[in-house]
Order: C-alpha cells, then sequence, then structure tokens
C-alpha cells in the first residue's frame, strides 16, 4: 500500500511539471502559426504537420546543425572517456599528495563554470577560434572531470592483482591499461558516455561563444539562429518542431542506453 502511494504522489507530481510541458511542444509543434500562438494544451483544430516540419529541414538549419553536433559530440565523447579513465587510473593508484589535489582540482571543475574570455584569447592566439577543433579541445578539457570523478572510485575498488599478473607476464603499462582496466571500467565509463553525450549536445554557451558562422553552427545554436530570426513574428509551430528534431537523437539514445546505464549504476553501487 506504501508503494503505491508514493508511485502515485510521484505520477501526480510529474504530471504538471514534465508531462504539461512535452505535451505542450508537442502538439503545438503539430498546429499552424495562428493556433500555436495560443499555446494551448488542446489538439489542433487544424493540422499542420508536415509544413512545420519541412519548413524547420528546409529552412531551419536542421541537417547541418545535426552534422556539426554529430561532428563534434563523437570526438569529445571517445576523448574524454579515454583521456579520464587513464587519468583516474593514474588518480587511483598514486598516493602521491600532488595528484590527489589534482583530482579534487579537477572534481572542482564539474561545478565551477570555466573562464569563456581567457579562453576565447587562448584560441585566437593559437589560430583555433571559431572553428570546431578549437571547440572540440576546449569541451573535452573542461568535461575531463566527468568521467575522472566516476571512474576514480572504481579503479580504487579494483584490487591491484590483475595488474599485477599482467606485468609479470610481460604486459606493457599501456597493454595493462587497454586490456585489463578499460574492460573493468566499462560500466562506469558508459554511463560517462552518456552523460557527457547529453551535456554536449545540449551545449549553448560554449558554442554561441567558439563557434562562428552557421555552417559550423550545432544544433541548439541553430535553433537559437532560427528563432531569433523570427523574433519580429515568434512562430512556435516552427520553434516547438525544431526543439522536438533537435531532442530526438538524445531520446534514441536513452531508449537504447538505459538498461545499460541502470546497470551501471547498479554494478558501482555494489563496488561501492
Amino acid at each position: 500500500m506504501r508503494a503505491v502511494l508514493k508511485y502515485t504522489a510521484l505520477t501526480l507530481f510529474a504530471i504538471p511539471w514534465v508531462l504539461v510541458p512535452i505535451w505542450l511542444v508537442v502538439v503545438n509543434s503539430f498546429k499552424p502559426a495562428g493556433e500555436a500562438a495560443e499555446l494551448g494544451l488542446g489538439l489542433p483544430r487544424t493540422w499542420a504537420i508536415a509544413e512545420n516540419y519541412g519548413i524547420v529541414l528546409d529552412r531551419g538549419g536542421y541537417l547541418t546543425g545535426l552534422v556539426n553536433s554529430l561532428k563534434v559530440t563523437v570526438p569529445i565523447v571517445v576523448a574524454v572517456v579515454f583521456l579520464g579513465a587513464a587519468a583516474a587510473w593514474a588518480f587511483g593508484r598514486s598516493r602521491s599528495r600532488w595528484l590527489q589535489a589534482a583530482y579534487f582540482v579537477m572534481g572542482l571543475s564539474i561545478l565551477l563554470p570555466p573562464s569563456i574570455i581567457p579562453t576565447v584569447y587562448l584560441l585566437r592566439a593559437l589560430s583555433l577560434d571559431g572553428g570546431s577543433l578549437g571547440y572540440v579541445l576546449t569541451m573535452t578539457g573542461c568535461r575531463l572531470g566527468i568521467v575522472i570523478f566516476l571512474a576514480t572510485g572504481f579503479v580504487r575498488a579494483f584490487p591491484r592483482d590483475l595488474e599485477d599478473a599482467a606485468a609479470i607476464d610481460g604486459a606493457s603499462r599501456p597493454q595493462v591499461f587497454v586490456r585489463i582496466l578499460l574492460p573493468l571500467l566499462r560500466p562506469v565509463l558508459f554511463v560517462g558516455s552518456v552523460i557527457l553525450i547529453i551535456n554536449v549536445w545540449n551545449d549553448f554557451f560554449f558554442a554561441l561563444f567558439l563557434l562562428q558562422g552557421s555552417a559550423n553552427a550545432t544544433l541548439p545554436l541553430s535553433l537559437f539562429q532560427f528563432a531569433s530570426g523570427t523574433l519580429q513574428s515568434l512562430n512556435w509551430n516552427l520553434v516547438f518542431a525544431h526543439v522536438l528534431l533537435t531532442t530526438l537523437p538524445l531520446v534514441a539514445v536513452y531508449v537504447v542506453a538505459q538498461k545499460r546505464v541502470l546497470a551501471g549504476l547498479t554494478e558501482g553501487a555494489l563496488k561501492g
């Protein structure tokens, strides 16, 4: 009985804060401009699905933004996961006070926002401003703390026996890392990858300052430029359609990855 009451309370809490906003976006993306301007929750009196989504795909810069988002998200996630796992191995196995201090500094990077103006000046001095490469390098450095924070606890929980046995058999340090540590860290690295994908895919702040021109715009920037271009008469139906198309890849990632994310979190709790 207590469980039923708990889930009922959670459902009632979720309806106004989660379900209603989602329904508002979805149903108004199906309406013509006049109906969508009312921001109502009712079904469309006139359906305009094909027209709205066709305009977004044709004039909203969606396909270019999708390609650019994939072009920066994939290398950032791969680099952060690999470098973060290597750093977590060093932090988890070392007893050096300097490395422990560096670990806490990396943990603080999750909470403290980086300074954007020095970053822009540095990229400009290196002739990397305005393009995808400078953005990828910046985001890689700023997001390393997530994987390091998640993976270091896992490394500390693992016994050294497997690493010592591999070293006795003649494996080098890189081989121990690739063949022993990475497979053991797979659950937590998968969780970290999902967090990174969501974080990087939705990033607007860094993209606004570090990416220049519509040719380099990611999906959040494309949405912003599309909405700003119609600011005098904001077409909510088109904006909501763009929002849904921008969110669809993340929904697909969640549907595919949810079981493995829960399994990784459960395994982490058991190891902890």
